[in-house]
């Protein structure tokens, strides 16, 4: 049954998007030099930041809650349209990405990585179980769906993941495509391997952050973008097992040996795992 609070005909909804994106192409790309390199700031940048603005400002009564879910389908149709763009691309520099071996596969490990660093800091801003929902994963839908079904949406960890979800949704596509246009400009990493890090399981984070590197290395843009796809679709269907059988089970063990040192003096909000 379709929400019927969703108006797929909102007008206001249409043209604020459409003068969105006519004022963010206009701007076009903004690069400023700082040292060697250089950080860029692309279209999607602006749109995002101009549509977080109207949604937050109250007195812009058109923009809210009911706009923000019809808007997130179009995002995932124009997603859709993207990934395929993507695929028919990685296909035609699927040599490059055979040729890559296996580190496509193993760089998902890296993924796990992010849990030794955010676990403790979470549990030092003073979060408890919380921090495992936020820290597993980047907390896509299958990841929301995944904890929504060990413990449920209303429980700590539930609202951990959402927590994520919600600021991920907001700025997440603004934080890669900041952090890709940096790494690639200061540091000596090579834009395969950004581009292979820019696959995090998420279409609208990895078209933010590999649209700079396409700008900046117009001459490998195709095995860029077949990296960056193909990593993106690895992260996507092996992501969900990676969480159950490694993720979860490490931030689980990383809880139950940090909080006692590194917990703030808070009643845990939930049940401690026996």
């Amino acid at each position: 049954m379709s929400d019927k609070s969703i108006n797929i005909y909102d007008w206001k909804l249409h043209l604020t998007i459409l003068l969105i994106c006519v004022i963010s192409e206009a701007i076009g790309i903004v690069k400023i030099p700082l040292g060697p390199g250089s950080i860029m700031f692309l279209p999607l940048l602006y749109s995002m930041t101009f549509a977080l603005i109207l949604y937050l400002l109250k007195s812009v009564t058109f923009i809210n809650e009911n706009q923000a879910s019809l808007a997130e389908k179009f995002i995932t149709i124009g997603i859709g349209v993207f990934i395929a763009k993507v695929g028919v691309q990685s296909g035609a520099a699927v040599k490059s990405v055979i040729d890559a071996g296996p580190a496509l596969i193993l760089q998902e490990l890296g993924n796990l990585g992010t849990i030794l660093i955010s676990l403790p800091f979470a549990l030092l801003l003073g979060f408890k179980r919380e921090s495992v929902g936020m820290c597993h994963s980047i907390a896509r839908e299958p990841n929301v769906g995944l904890i929504a079904s060990n413990y449920g949406l209303s429980s700590p960890e539930g609202r951990g993941v959402m927590i994520i979800y919600i600021v991920g949704t907001l700025v997440g596509t603004i934080f890669m495509g900041l952090m890709s246009s940096i790494l690639a400009s200061f540091t000596s990493l090579h834009p395969y391997a950004i581009a292979m890090a820019t696959g995090v399981g998420s279409g609208s984070m990895m078209a933010a952050a590999s649209a700079p590197l396409v700008e900046m290395f117009p001459d490998i843009a195709t095995e860029i973008s077949a990296f960056a796809g193909m990593s993106n679709l690895l992260s996507t269907a092996d992501g969900i097992y990676m969480s159950i059988f490694i993720a979860i089970p490490m931030s689980n063990f990383l809880y139950r040996k940090l909080e006692p040192i590194l917990g703030q003096r808070k009643k845990s909000s939930s049940s401690e795992i026996k």
